[in-house]
């Protein structure tokens, strides 16, 4: 899927989410990998019309991906983090490129405040979040909270 897309496909109108669009996407949201065929037969419509409804919600970006949720613990990555990260004078975009090119990075957000970059750590030991955020140092403060659990986990936002 093109990430290009016209302006105009990125408004869309939430009110003509109907009552199967709705549907869908919480099927898909459950398990991103039934096929079309299932997802007609339990929202009992055609499979050419949930083809072309699924078109037309990835069309207004509504369906961004169909994606992976991945638990990084099976990899070794035993500590989970947030960091906070203020770039020092003139460092903005290094602290940015530097934040983009480390693996252990999973995410990271621009967000208003003192800090402009909030980012998601992933760790196998405390040595290894601290040679990470070492390699900032020289560029930005870091302020890190290891996260302890999840209150609410990764879910859908209101779709009506």
């Amino acid at each position: 899927m093109s990430k290009a897309r016209s302006s105009k496909n990125l408004q869309f109108d939430a009110a003509s989410l109907d009552e199967v669009d709705c549907k869908l996407i919480a099927l898909l949201d459950e398990n991103a990998r039934l096929p079309v065929s299932d997802l007609a037969r339990l929202v009992g419509m055609s499979a050419p019309s949930v083809s072309d409804r699924l078109r037309r919600l990835e069309n207004a970006q509504v369906i961004r991906a169909y994606t992976l949720d991945l638990d990084p613990r099976a990899l070794g990555y035993q500590i989970s983090a947030l960091v906070r990260i203020r770039p020092l004078p003139g460092k903005l975009h290094l602290v940015g490129k530097l934040i983009q090119e480390t693996p252990q990075f999973i995410a990271c957000d621009k967000i208003t405040g003192d800090d402009p970059f909030l980012a998601r750590l992933v760790v196998r030991s405390i040595e290894e979040m601290d040679d990470v955020l070492e390699g900032l140092s020289d560029h930005a403060v870091t302020s890190t909270a290891v996260i302890k659990s999840a209150s609410v986990k990764p879910r859908l936002p209101p779709l009506r």
